[in-house]
């Protein structure tokens, strides 16, 4: 005896269903564009939160930083002057302009005397970036030498109140001094077979 399967009936949807139907869908809709909304200004407060946020962290770098070159400058003349360099004129926050006045760059500390020109970066926490970047800082002061017959050799250093070993390796490979904050006062870190480099 062969078993005969019974279909379940359809359920036909009156038009009443139907509306009910589209009218939850709409309900629906306007929750999801609400909560995207509310997600969208969230994420535009975020946003703005971040930016503020680096804002002052920014701020407090740069006041971390001339703290560092304040505690720098007195005691760098005598620091170098012990290695034997002399230096007789010490500025600070040197601006370098081209002829219209515009600044080519600035020096955080520059010691000088009849030979020889020290060019100091300061940072708080100095990078590898900065150290290039103090690089070409120190070329262009060259350029300009030459473009007045200055013959003084130039020199540079890298000071910095918190400096990681990689940092002052990549320091002394490039042949710049580094100087580190040691209590309240500097010391020149001078590694041995260290051979500073001349511009």
């Amino acid at each position: 005896m062969s078993k005969t399967k019974t279909r379940k009936p359809q359920k036909h949807y009156t038009f009443e269903d139907v509306w009910a139907a589209l009218m939850e869908n709409r309900e629906l809709q306007k929750e999801t564009d609400r909560l995207m909304k509310e997600t969208r200004e969230a994420m535009k407060e975020t946003d703005r939160q971040m930016k503020e946020t680096d804002r002052r962290i920014g701020f407090l770098s740069n006041r971390f930083g001339e703290l560092a070159e304040h505690l720098v400058a007195p005691n760098i003349t005598e620091k170098f002057n012990a290695l034997g360099f002399n230096f007789e004129q010490v500025s600070q926050n040197h601006q370098i302009d081209d002829s219209l006045n515009n600044c080519y760059t600035e020096v955080d500390l520059m010691l000088e005397n009849g030979t020889t020109v020290m060019v100091v970066e300061v940072k708080a926490k100095p990078h590898k970036k900065d150290v290039d970047k103090h690089i070409k800082r120190i070329e262009i002061l060259r350029s300009r030498a030459d473009a007045r017959n200055d013959m003084r050799k130039f020199q540079g250093a890298i000071a910095g109140a918190i400096m990681t070993k990689l940092v002052r390796d990549y320091i002394h490979e490039t042949g710049l001094y580094s100087i580190e904050q040691t209590g309240d006062t500097v010391r020149i870190n001078i590694p041995e077979g260290f051979k500073a480099r001349e511009w």
